[in-house]
């Protein structure tokens, strides 16, 4: 039984190379959390930009409450502007509590491509070396970047834009190996991700499609990353990094149990409650019609479904999502679900 070989970027050693995902909605900081104590070696933020960081606004510094039982942790930026993520980057570097900055040049949301960020700055790859430079340039933290294969398969070479981001002074290079066209959609070339490896000398970390422990092991195996990165394969299954590390192992897994899911779905929630608790002192405007128990159970929404996909009763508990308002409807739904488990036995 071998142990797993390491991610270093520069001078941060990561121990388990499979990492979170940074995904918008989704990685708040009680997933996070969730996931770097069942073996993510690192994790990432949501989609955080550096424009409502740089105008302080609080509702955006929100988006990067951070603890240091997740540390190894990334902050994910996006944006467009050198100078503004220079600005931003300092000013996390300052505030502490973070491993490192990420930019992100691969969010495939139309709204952000439009305005040249995310996706956007692979139509311009002048402009993503000169955001790795300034951001380069106004840390000392290890820069990241996590883009795409490319926007469209007759978009720039990626091997072209992964060297030009090594050159500006990136410290690694998280690629999904799809087109930002295809969004989520179609299988993953991790060919691609391949070529880049044998192409760069800092880490590549791959990301696209892993959702079985067994999957992690042979991509990271037959692409030469330095890493794999999971996203919506880690959605309600923290669990997954713990096979992922198991599989890296060569050890046995075993999977959750019902209860384990229910467990971790009501320590999700209360840790949204307790953001949104905390989040009441940052409102500005609103503070009086703000409820942090509803905001919660609106925002956890998203996750719930995830928890329990495939048991006896998960369509009807995604019907009634809409009628979610409360912790104690989501209590509700999950009781209704368990004892729907206790009926099929």
């Amino acid at each position: 039984m071998s142990a797993p070989v390491p991610l270093r970027i520069r001078d941060l050693r990561i121990e388990m190379p499979v990492v979170l995902a940074p995904m918008a909605a989704y990685t708040d900081l009680p997933f996070r959390r969730m996931c770097r104590r069942l073996g993510a070696g690192l994790v990432y933020t949501e989609l955080t930009s550096v424009d409502g960081l740089a105008r302080d606004s609080a509702a955006t510094w929100r988006l990067l409450a951070t603890d240091p039982a997740e540390r190894p942790v990334a902050a994910h930026l996006y944006g467009h502007d050198p100078a503004t993520f220079a600005q931003a980057a300092a000013m996390i570097e300052a505030r502490g509590g973070f491993d490192l900055i990420d930019i992100n040049a691969g969010c495939p949301v139309p709204k952000v491509v439009r305005r040249g960020a995310g996706a956007g700055l692979l139509k311009d790859p002048e402009r993503l070396y000169a955001v790795v430079r300034a951001v380069r340039a106004a840390v000392s933290l290890p820069v990241t970047v996590k883009t795409r294969i490319g926007l469209t398969e007759r978009g720039a070479p990626i091997v072209e834009i992964a060297r030009a981001v090594e050159e500006a002074g990136a410290d690694a290079l998280a690629l999904h190996a799809r087109f930002a066209a295809a969004r989520h959609s179609g299988a993953a070339d991790w060919d691609r991700i391949a070529e880049v490896k044998r192409a760069l000398r800092i880490p590549v970390i791959g990301n696209g499609g892993i959702r079985a422990p067994e999957e992690a092991a042979a991509r990271l195996r037959e692409s030469g990353a330095d890493a794999v990165m999971i996203g919506r394969g880690a959605l309600g299954n923290p669990w997954l990094f713990a096979g992922c590390a198991a599989a890296l192992r060569g050890a046995a897994w075993t999977p959750p149990t019902f209860e384990d899911r229910r467990a971790a779905a009501l320590e999700h929630l209360e840790g949204l409650v307790r953001l949104a608790r905390e989040e009441v002192a940052f409102r500005k405007r609103s503070r009086a019609r703000f409820d942090p128990e509803t905001a919660a159970a609106r925002r956890f929404r998203g996750h719930l479904i995830h928890y329990f996909l495939g048991f006896r009763g998960a369509k009807e508990m995604k019907r009634r999502l809409n009628d979610v308002r409360s912790p104690a409807d989501i209590a509700e739904l999950i009781a209704a679900l368990g004892a729907a488990q206790s009926a099929e036995r």
